[in-house]
């Protein structure tokens, strides 16, 4: 069955990749007129999402910080099929990296970095990356359910010069590498929504108290990478620019929980400054209640 859906979808998917962005756009306008408006998409998710975040603001504020929302996320989709076609001088024009310089100068003293971004604004260009880089860069995911569209995907994603790591296979991974002393970048999206365990870690997250993810601080305190952060921006309709920012350069010297505050505090930050690029879609705030006076 899995393959018979892929086969359906896939001439259709490859069309709409090498179509221009003008008619890219009109498809994600009228895209969002449907998720939106007559189907509704996770809607009561989104606005649950955005008023407990938000509970000052008036009702047509959060209607219109919703309505860009829908826009973003669809402009964002059509531009993931763009890039199964889209040409690396393309792709660099539309994706800036600033103070990469950063990063190689890590590379220079033969040091692996961890990198640390949210679902903000179009996450799926920071694979672009590897273009930037003279040596290998990782970006740890969840594989897809559907096989062949996971593997079209990766292609498509490892084309732009980084590779995907499935988030079963980190750990291991990242130990094989250090032991064959391999210098790479490794890219964490750290704002998922973990199961809650009795070791969770609860942290408040625009001001609601949530489980979160340790696991990139974890492998950056195991082998002392140096970490550092993507601040993205929509600087124009499909145009994004990614500013590298330091968090720690030596974590084995920080506090517990040093680095995954200072990522949950820049995300925070980035939220409230433009609120419409962040994925709301996501049932973030699911465990709200359970973490009740635990911080």
């Amino acid at each position: 069955m899995q393959f018979i859906v892929f086969i359906i979808f896939y001439p259709f998917i490859l069309l709409v990749s090498h179509l221009p962005y003008s008619i890219l756009y009109f498809i994600s306008d009228l895209l969002k007129t449907l998720l939106y408006k007559i189907l509704k998409y996770r809607l009561k998710t989104v606005r649950k999402n955005i008023s407990i975040c938000f509970p000052d603001k008036k009702e047509n504020e959060l209607l219109n910080i919703e309505s860009s929302f829908y826009s973003n996320l669809c402009d964002i989709f059509v531009e993931m099929i763009k890039n199964i076609s889209i040409s690396e001088q393309e792709m660099k024009k539309r994706f800036i990296f600033k103070n990469i310089e950063l990063i190689h100068s890590f590379h220079n003293n033969n040091r692996s970095v961890v990198l640390l971004c949210g679902h903000y604004s179009n996450w799926e260009g920071m694979l672009s990356i590897g273009y930037h880089l003279n040596y290998k860069s990782f970006g740890v995911y969840t594989p897809l359910s559907n096989k062949y569209f996971d593997k079209m995907f990766s292609k498509s994603r490892e084309s732009h010069h980084s590779f995907l790591l499935s988030r079963y296979k980190t750990i291991k991974t990242i130990k094989e590498h250090y032991n064959h002393k391999l210098i790479a970048l490794y890219g964490f999206i750290m704002d998922q929504s973990p199961h809650v365990r009795p070791s969770s870690y609860w942290k408040k997250f625009m001001g609601i108290k949530v489980p979160v993810f340790k696991g990139a601080e974890i492998v950056a305190k195991e082998y002392n990478y140096p970490v550092v952060y993507a601040q993205l921006n929509r600087i124009e309709r499909g145009v994004y620019e990614s500013e590298i920012s330091l968090i720690s350069d030596n974590p084995k010297s920080t506090k517990e929980n040093f680095i995954t505050d200072s990522f949950f505090n820049k995300l925070e930050n980035q939220i409230k400054n433009d609120p419409t690029q962040y994925l709301w879609t996501h049932n973030r705030f699911k465990y709200m209640k359970k973490g009740s006076g635990q911080i």
